[in-house]
């Protein structure tokens, strides 16, 4: 069975436990108290994932980090979701990069500055990171103005972890999707049909947190 380190806050885990569940995969939960510190010890990073991140994925022997590794390791050892021919397999490529190099990475930072972060968010980096958020979510939105998934006609990894971040209440981030980008909202009433769909904090170890600022 496959143990999947992380913890309830993290839309990088999400877009895992979401993959498994649609795999239709038992997996075992390992609680990584991140809030704690845990993910900063040098023991942990040692033993567990040097970047001092989640998820962790243990499939037996092999141990994964980084959700897009995981993503794609999980699609092509089961042979689903991972594009259907070598064009679409670039192309779920091409978007898994943009995710994580900006559509994930600028909201995700800007919502753990908010919600999560030690100290009230410097609202010049909220301002910046808000820019870069706008700017991604226009490009997704354009993008499924013309196609039901991001890549093909059928749900594949790039719409697992693009729409990771999505599912959490919205008062985590307060950046507004309803008004803004209709065929977004529209894309996650989709991806919330595939069997294995549930919410974030049903699914994942720890307890839910307010958002602290």
């Amino acid at each position: 069975m496959y143990k999947l380190h992380s913890l309830c806050q993290s839309g990088n885990s999400f877009k895992v436990a979401f993959l498994l569940r649609a795999l239709n995969q038992p997996f075992e939960n390992g609680y990584v108290d991140m809030f704690q510190g845990v993910t900063r010890s040098s023991e942990w990073r040692e033993q567990a994932n040097e970047m001092g991140e989640v998820p962790v994925l243990e499939d037996g022997e092999r141990v994964l980090t980084q959700s897009g590794v995981i993503l794609s390791y999980l699609a092509n050892k089961h042979g689903a979701f991972g594009g259907r021919n070598e064009d679409e397999k670039l192309e779920v490529l091409r978007w898994l990069l943009f995710d994580n190099h900006k559509f994930t990475s600028y909201f995700a930072s800007y919502r753990f500055n908010r919600s999560f972060g030690p100290a009230a968010p410097d609202p010049a980096v909220q301002a910046w990171l808000l820019g870069r958020i706008d700017n991604a979510f226009n490009i997704v939105n354009k993008h499924l103005a013309k196609h039901e998934y991001m890549v093909g006609d059928a749900p594949t990894i790039a719409d697992f972890s693009l729409s990771g971040y999505l599912f959490y209440p919205e008062n985590e981030s307060d950046y507004k999707l309803e008004g803004r980008y209709p065929h977004i909202i529209a894309w996650l009433e989709r991806l919330r049909a595939i069997p294995g769909w549930a919410f974030p904090y049903d699914i994942l170890p720890g307890e839910r947190i307010a958002p602290k600022w």
